[in-house]
Formats: structure tokens, C-alpha cells, sequence
């Protein structure tokens, strides 16, 4: 791809290719889907210029010609390994949707410029006894859930080591070329809650259509260090994409991956916003016996089991029942996701 920007700017010097934003079809038919490419990655720097309609459907129409599939309103989810996916808890929701739904590849991103292959090393792999080399990338994997209204962008990958800017550029480079106007971000952070109880989740939502979200969400006030998880929803915000997060919160006493309660906190996430139920499989037989694994171990320790009991104070502080109209308004939404049905019967969900 720099290659070919490299070429594009030696062919057209600047006044030539600012022309192509009005008026792509002028170009000879071998050099139209290098200018929309490029006209797509200018817009990423410049997010104003998609303001306009025709530009946003000329941009966005990319998909005919660099064989991207053609997809029904999509929404993205995208989950990154490293700084913001403790104990795997985010990852593991995305591969897990992975498989539910039968996803397939479309894109990757290459990795050559973003990853310093000595922190995040290329793995060999034997395929019909055959070596080949797996680098660490983001790769982009399409979805169409039974029942949904909307195909969904599965994106999963490592944070990485350079670039950044230039990293969510190509991201949403490749989300733009999709149609996608919508980014779900996941991420895992350590807190101190304690693991019996429903782990918070936090985050914030951007976006032209931020107020008209409906999801409730912990309110955070943080400011300090962040990963690609909140560079990147600041970038999609930029390009007039609507983006939230969701952070769930694991338990650092007990942050030894996986962490199935934390990943079964953020598909239920999930299934609100596409209003959608979602197959958890053995999700919740495994959150089980994780809480079990835990309440084993403190009765081991007496100065954790002292630790654990201090939380659970503190949460029951904090902690107060719903009313009988948020707990009908809770069970419509839950009943509306498994189309009126009672509820998930053992080894169905």
C-alpha cells in the first residue's frame, strides 16, 4: 500500500489528485481504485470532507472494486490483545463470536510497519505437514447472525508496538471501505471488585449519534495512560464514525487468563447493542466453576479470604436493588433479544 501511495503522488502531483474528491470517473479505469483508496485515506486526516453525502457514498463504494463484500448496515466489534485485555477477557469475545457465527476473513492488515517482531515474534505452524510462517496482524472477519438485521465486522488483533496514528488510520481506512459506520471497542482492565458479584463494566460512547444510545454504562472520569483501545475510538470519532467502548472489570487477585465471567459480561454487552441474543455455549458452566477455582483458593489463604470480604463490603455499600419498573424494562429487553421466548434452556445458548 505505500508503494502504491508513493506511485500515486509520483503520477499525479497535488492539484491533479486533490480533483479526484469531485470527479473520480475522469481518471483512466487502471487508476480509479488507486484515487478512491487514496481518497479514502485523505479523508481519514481530513474527517470534514465526509460531511458531504455523495462523498461519503463515493468513498464508501470502494467495496465494488478492491473485492470487499457489500455488507447490510454493519457494526464492528474489535477486541486487541496486550495493555488492554486482561486475563484475554476481550479477545476471547471476539473469537468466540468468531466461531458462533461461522465468520469469514475479508482483510487483514499488513504488519510489517506496526510490530517490532522481537516483542511480538511470528509463530511457525505445520499445515499438512507443510511449515509456513504466521505474523502477528489485524485481521477483519464478516459475520451475518441468524435473525440480524445487520452483517457484523469481527476485528481482532495485537496492540502494536509503532505507528499508531498510522495503525488506526488503516483500520478505519479498511472500515470505511466496508461501509461501517459504527465500532464496538472491547477491553479488560484489573480492578479491585470482588469476584462473587456482577463485574462492573465501564466506558463512554462518541459520535454524532452518542446521545441517542440507550446502553447504560458506569461513568469514568480517567485520565491517565491509554492503549490503542481509546486511541483508536478517538481516531474513528474524528472520522465522523460512532464508536463506544466497554470495559470490563476482572479481579487482579485473580487475573490468570481466561477469565470466563469477564468475557460472558461483555457478550451480554454485545447482545444489547445489536439486540441480538447471542449463543454462549458453555459460558456460563465455565464462569462457575471459575468462581469455584477462586472461592477454593481463598479458603486457603486467610489473607485473601480477609481481602475478599472487605470487597464484598464495599460493593454492598454501594450496591442497591432495582425497582420493580427496571427489573420489567430488564426482562422485556432480555425476553425482545430471544424473540419472546422464556429463556435460554441448558446447552441451547
Amino acid at each position: 500500500m505505500r508503494a502504491v501511495r508513493t506511485w500515486w503522488r509520483r503520477w499525479s502531483r497535488t492539484p491533479v489528485r486533490s480533483s479526484i474528491y469531485a470527479r473520480p470517473e475522469c481518471l483512466p479505469p487502471q487508476l480509479t481504485i488507486i484515487a478512491l483508496r487514496t481518497a479514502c485515506c485523505d479523508t481519514l486526516a481530513d474527517p470534514t470532507r465526509l460531511d458531504d453525502p455523495a462523498q461519503r457514498r463515493r468513498l464508501t463504494g470502494v467495496t465494488e472494486f478492491d473485492g470487499l463484500p457489500v455488507l447490510r448496515s454493519p457494526v464492528a466489534i474489535a477486541a486487541f490483545e496486550g495493555w488492554n485485555d486482561a486475563a484475554d477477557a476481550s479477545t476471547a469475545v471476539v473469537e468466540h463470536l468468531e466461531q458462533v457465527w461461522d465468520a469469514r476473513e475479508v482483510a487483514s492488515v499488513d504488519p510489517e510497519e506496526f510490530y517490532d517482531f522481537q516483542v511480538n515474534r511470528p509463530l511457525i505452524t505445520l499445515v499438512d505437514d507443510t511449515r509456513r510462517i504466521e505474523w502477528p496482524s489485524t485481521k477483519f472477519m464478516v459475520a451475518s447472525p441468524p435473525g440480524a438485521q445487520h452483517d457484523v465486522v469481527l476485528i481482532r488483533g495485537i496492540e502494536p508496538s509503532l505507528r499508531w496514528r498510522t495503525f488506526c488510520n488503516e483500520i478505519l481506512e479498511i472500515c470505511h471501505s466496508l461501509g461501517i459506520e459504527k465500532i464496538v471497542l472491547l477491553g479488560a482492565l484489573l480492578a479491585d471488585v470482588p469476584y462473587s458479584r456482577p463485574l462492573p463494566i465501564s466506558g463512554t460512547v462518541t459520535g454524532k449519534h452518542a446521545g441517542e444510545e440507550k446502553i447504560e454504562l458506569t461513568p469514568t472520569r480517567y485520565e491517565g495512560p491509554t492503549g490503542i483501545v481509546g486511541v483508536l475510538q478517538d481516531s474513528a470519532s474524528r472520522a465522523e464514525i460512532d464508536a463506544m467502548s466497554f470495559w470490563v472489570h476482572v479481579p487482579h487477585y485473580a487475573n490468570n487468563p481466561p477469565c470466563p465471567k469477564a468475557t460472558l459480561a461483555l457478550l451480554h454487552r454485545i447482545e444489547e447493542v445489536l439486540d441480538l441474543p447471542v449463543p454462549m455455549l458453555d459460558l456460563a458452566e465455565e464462569s462457575a466453576e471459575w468462581e469455584d477455582r477462586v472461592r477454593a483458593a481463598a479458603a486457603q489463604d486467610a489473607e485473601l479470604a480477609e481481602y475478599l470480604r472487605d470487597l464484598e463490603e464495599r460493593a454492598g455499600d454501594v450496591a442497591k436493588p432495582l425497582s420493580g419498573d427496571e427489573i420489567a424494562v430488564e426482562f422485556e429487553k432480555y425476553l425482545r433479544r430471544r424473540g419472546g421466548s422464556p429463556g435460554p434452556t441448558h446447552g441451547t445458548w
